[in-house]
């Protein structure tokens, strides 16, 4: 039998809904219900024209488009800091290999050092080739880049002086500075629900973010996880393993399935489109999930 499920919010950071008035609003909700998490997404660009499939729709299509799109996801979590206390800030996910990694480590650095330590670094390699046009950046080679990436990050989060000689990239010896509040750098959690999503988990990961699960395939892709822990020499107990229903119709009675699937967390998708709706919204998420977890 596992512990008790934290329950956390994945925070709609889309224009014109989010304004200050609202992420500031939203965040003081949260913790006032008592979520123990804030994770947000990323999409530098959407298309109106795309043949690239978006994994977690029937349709292959993101509900995101035309006049809409995602605030930069280190200025939200920035912002974010400023206005709560206690609640963890999480990316969900940073699209690591359509970006230049000194100054990802350096966003990831700042917002941890402006949180006091409440950033959790959920990393992707990205689906939408597109957008990867769209920064002149290779859409090939994506899962072995954001491994020499991450191995950058760390190396400045970590080393006074840091360098990194890998194959896709190069960093001479530098100083970077503030380092992060957690030692070493945030915990940093995978998504992606495929075989070599796990295993870079399993690898290099502190944790899996695990996105459109009920209880059964949860349980199903922590089964999945163990096994490539195994064979790392490590276990579940090594890692933290959250996961986001998004769409998936649950209630509060799933919360045991959950954790007797090996879930450690439990993210909600909490959409609100103005100020009140996002303080009732939250309050009932709270009374209902918050609360079914303390009891467990």
């Amino acid at each position: 039998m596992f512990d008790l499920v934290r329950v956390g919010l994945f925070l709609p950071s889309v224009s014109p809904v989010a304004t200050p008035e609202f992420l500031a609003a939203y965040g003081a909700a949260a913790e006032e219900a008592g979520f123990d998490s804030l994770w947000i997404g990323e999409h530098v660009v959407f298309l109106d024209e795309y043949t690239s499939k978006y994994p977690y729709s029937d349709d292959g299509r993101v509900g995101i488009g035309g006049d809409s799109g995602m605030l930069e996801m280190f200025a939200t979590l920035s912002f974010l800091a400023s206005t709560t206390e206690r609640i963890r800030l999480g990316t969900a996910v940073c699209l690591v290999p359509q970006r230049n990694p000194v100054y990802t480590a350096k966003s990831v650095a700042t917002v941890d050092w402006l949180s006091n330590g409440r950033v959790d670094f959920g990393v992707g390699i990205g689906w939408l080739r597109e957008e990867f046009e769209a920064l002149n950046e290779p859409f090939e080679k994506r899962a072995a880049r954001t491994r020499e990436y991450l191995a950058v990050m760390r190396a400045l989060w970590r080393d006074d002086v840091s360098a990194y000689d890998g194959e896709m990239f190069q960093l001479p010896p530098c100083r970077m500075y503030p380092k992060p509040i957690q030692a070493g750098g945030p915990p940093i959690y995978f998504g992606g629900e495929t075989d070599p999503a796990l295993r870079r988990v399993a690898d290099i990961g502190d944790g899996w973010h695990g996105f459109n699960h009920l209880p059964e395939s949860a349980a199903a892709s922590v089964k999945r996880l163990d096994g490539f822990l195994a064979e790392n020499k490590r276990s579940l107990s090594d890692v933290d393993v959250t996961v986001c229903p998004y769409l998936q119709p649950i209630d509060a009675s799933h919360l045991s399935a959950y954790r007797d699937a090996g879930v450690d967390q439990l993210v909600l998708t909490a959409f609100a489109f103005d100020i009140d709706g996002a303080r009732t919204t939250l309050a009932e998420l709270g009374d209902t999930y918050v609360s079914a977890a303390a009891a467990l």
